[in-house]
């Protein structure tokens, strides 16, 4: 099983939304969605300082014993040199027991050797897969192989959209 991410903001509230599926799944099969006050502001350079407490507030309300992988939006490094992005920060979060794959919609012009481009469907625009706790081969063909026929994945647009609503 995996199970993927997403925070929406507004103002100095969040809502988390945690979708689980399968690989080959087009809907989830389960939705958890928390409401978070009181967050952080954005500072610019550590936005996992904003968003990592909502992704952990999430995750004490899923059963992780099944899951192979935590699918965030994001990058898992800011830079080649290693410093942890968003997705560094939750595996270390998940005690670096469970696998966390970063695809975000924009490449950082630090982090070139940390990503890998995957291009979905017709889409002449990439999404930027990157890893840790899994090869970055295996997650960028995982993220290739999900269903869908346009650029996001379709259990991943569908949790777009549920946060956003």
């Amino acid at each position: 099983m995996l199970l993927a991410i997403d925070v929406y903001y507004k103002e100095n509230e969040a809502k988390v939304v945690a979708v689980v599926f399968n690989s080959e799944d087009e809907t989830p099969q389960s939705i958890v969605v928390d409401q978070i006050t009181g967050i952080e502001d954005y500072v610019s350079g550590e936005f996992y300082k904003r968003e990592l407490p909502c992704i952990e507030s999430i995750l004490q309300k899923i059963n992780l014993k099944d899951i192979e992988a935590v699918i965030i939006d994001g990058h898992i490094y800011v830079d080649d040199g290693g410093t942890f992005g968003l997705g560094g920060h939750t595996w270390e979060s998940l005690d670096k027991k469970i696998p966390v794959i970063g695809v975000a919609k924009n490449s950082f012009f630090r982090n070139k050797n940390t990503v890998k481009e995957v291009f979905r469907g017709e889409s002449k625009k990439p999404l930027y897969v990157s890893s840790i706790g899994i090869d970055l081969d295996i997650a960028t063909n995982l993220i290739k192989k999900m269903k869908g026929d346009y650029r996001i994945p379709t259990v991943l647009k569908e949790l777009d959209r549920i946060t956003k609503e």
